[in-house]
């Protein structure tokens, strides 16, 4: 049991609030297209288990995805706490998570991080085969993140790009195809994520200068970074309103809609250049909160409308 503990605390298991509501907003969209399962589009061994173990398959999607980001975002998380150990060493910051603390050994979070690839990519084998044939791609968007801050600024967008595909991901679970309503919460969690990542990376802009690492605040500086993160955050709004004008939602949604971008503003009032006190406030609590509640209302909506 303590094992498990210093794992999950690894990966920082509770921050995967972040981005599993946007897969629950894809999965329920792709609930709306549902007729059942289309044998031809899944692989031979995955319907014997469908009907050996569920009566109601989309039960068993639902489950299928939320395990698939649950392993996709532990690996992610363990390959990078992996790969940037030298420098959460040096980080004063950093210095007490579980690898520089000599809490998990290196080998094993890496061990780790392979369990949770092929772990995922079973789980989308046993979905249909567009998601199986497209795990392979999600990973190396998760993993190659890792890489980034390493050579670019853009290191954020990149973050971004990899919670993004919760949306789509789950939609293509539930129906095997692509659509464009999905694609628009895609992108709501792209240029969020990418928002407040740059938020957070506030803290170690002299850190990451002094160690030739990338990030936008320490190529331009806090007072510009927190601009570029406020027209990220504007950007991640319009693509809420688009969706709900495309998707013709109801007051549900746009109930949602107004507390979601309530809370976009309410984290830019928290933080300051000369003031980072509220950094975790605004990272995780309020973030957090904008997607469980924004994730509510849209299911509500879909439903109730």
């Amino acid at each position: 049991m303590l094992a498990i503990k210093k794992y999950l605390s690894l990966v920082k298991f509770s921050h995967t609030i972040f981005a599993m509501p946007f897969a629950l907003i894809g999965l329920f969209l792709g609930f709306e297209k549902w007729q059942g399962l289309d044998e031809s589009k899944l692989n031979t061994f995955s319907i014997e288990l469908y009907y050996m173990f569920f009566e109601n398959e989309f039960i068993l999607i639902g489950f299928l995805v939320i395990l698939c980001m649950i392993f996709a975002r532990s690996a992610a998380m363990a390959f990078n706490r992996w790969l940037d150990a030298k420098y959460d060493a040096m980080n004063p910051r950093t210095s007490v998570r579980e690898i520089p603390a000599g809490i998990i050994k290196p080998t094993n979070a890496l061990l780790f991080t392979v369990a949770n690839c092929l772990l995922f990519i079973a789980c989308c084998f046993f979905i249909n085969r567009l998601c199986f044939y497209l795990s392979s791609v999600a990973l190396f968007v998760i993993l190659f993140y890792s890489y980034t801050k390493r050579f670019t600024a853009l290191c954020h967008l990149v973050l971004g790009v990899g919670l993004s595909l919760a949306p789509i991901g789950a939609y293509i679970a539930v129906t095997g195809e692509f659509n464009v309503l999905p694609i628009l919460f895609s992108f709501t969690v792209l240029f969020w994520v990418s928002g407040f990542d740059i938020i957070y990376a506030l803290q170690d802009e002299d850190f990451d200068k002094q160690n030739q690492l990338h990030s936008i605040p320490s190529a331009v500086g806090k007072v510009k970074a927190l601009r570029i993160s406020e027209m990220l955050h504007v950007l991640s709004a319009a693509c809420v309103i688009t969706a709900g004008f495309y998707g013709h939602f109801g007051i549900w949604y746009w109930g949602g809609v107004l507390f979601y971008i309530g809370l976009l503003i309410y984290q830019h009032v928290l933080v300051k250049p000369n003031d980072l006190s509220k950094v975790n406030m605004a990272f995780f609590t309020t973030n957090g909160i904008a997607s469980v509640v924004f994730a509510i209302f849209v299911i509500l909506d879909l439903f109730i409308s």
